[in-house]
């Protein structure tokens, strides 16, 4: 016998229709707002029963089910939720940010219209230096009187490439061609469209520490002011098991294993075996990845055994 299918409404997040079109402020004069959304928790968990059948119910609840499929990766029913944001952003800060091609994009375009007269600016207090340790992170701050030295001269190099910009344009020059020696300072806005799954992948990657500061704030706002509104119990779970978790390599899993049975020597000797430990006349050579290990141990409770005092 044919059945009708029931009708079913839009699922909608009042906690986002309160902020929809708001703009969340970052930087100097960069902003991140919410345009549209489709789906929400409820759809993730609809997604999933579709495909794994009504008997998954009566094994677990609803935030255990978006627990569970994003602790073993489980991707489709994550990508049932979309949604759209109009950013504000500096172009150096963009070049990172559309690295991610999973999104729909639409920019302004400073070939049809004159580049947005805006530039981020940096406070004295704002300089960072350069890290001895990654060719491409900062650490620490530059002094007060170094940085209004650089902030002043900020300030004069975007007024006098703003000025040559304008001149070419009331000179006739073409916009695309004009635009040429704007700095990446200079602003620009755009649509950004990502489904949850990839917007994930994005906040995993750009809310690291690691990330660049600047994009990094903008993660933050889209995370914490709107990801954490829309789809809550995702949210958590994310944190959980993406944002916030450990992940151990195999050999870090044996160390840590011959750590916890008090096996300190053959935890040294694997590390040896691995290339960990190689030498030279200052002691042990860098080694990244070895790095990263005694900082995943020291959060698990253990001292790496090769670190002598």
């Amino acid at each position: 016998m044919m059945t009708t299918p029931e009708r079913l409404a839009r699922p909608s997040v009042p906690a986002l229709d309160m902020i929809l079109g708001q703009p969340f402020h970052v930087l100097d004069n960069g902003f991140v707002r919410l345009i549209d959304y489709m789906g929400n928790d409820a759809a993730i968990i609809q997604a999933a029963r579709i495909s794994y059948g009504e008997g998954t119910k009566q094994v677990q609840g609803d935030r255990g089910l978006i627990r569970y499929l994003l602790r073993h990766s489980h991707t489709t029913p994550f990508e049932m939720c979309e949604i759209k944001l109009h950013v504000r952003v500096p172009m150096d800060c963009w070049r990172q940010w559309i690295r991610h091609r999973t999104a729909n994009v639409n920019e302004y375009s400073t070939r049809y219209s004159v580049a947005i007269d805006n530039a981020q600016q940096t406070t004295p207090q704002q300089w960072r230096g350069q890290s001895t340790a990654s060719r491409q992170g900062s650490v620490g701050f530059l002094s007060q009187e170094i940085g209004g030295l650089l902030s002043q001269r900020e300030t004069e190099l975007q007024r006098l490439a703003r000025e040559v910009y304008e001149e070419r344009l009331a000179k006739g020059v073409a916009r695309e061609q004009a635009r040429k020696d704007l700095p990446l300072s200079t602003y620009t806005e755009s649509y950004w469209k990502i489904d949850l799954h990839n917007l994930f992948h994005f906040l995993s990657l750009r809310m690291d520490e690691h990330a660049q500061e600047e994009i990094r704030a903008y993660a933050q706002i889209i995370g914490n002011e709107i990801v954490n509104r829309w789809c809550p119990i995702a949210w958590q779970a994310f944190k959980d098991y993406r944002l916030n978790c450990s992940i151990l390599s195999a050999l870090e899993v044996e160390i840590v294993c011959r750590l916890a049975s008090g096996d300190k020597a053959s935890a040294v000797k694997l590390a040896e075996e691995y290339g960990w430990l190689e030498k030279d006349d200052r002691g042990l050579k860098p080694n990244r990845e070895r790095g990263e290990t005694e900082q995943k141990l020291s959060a698990l409770g253990f001292t790496a055994p090769w670190i002598t005092k």
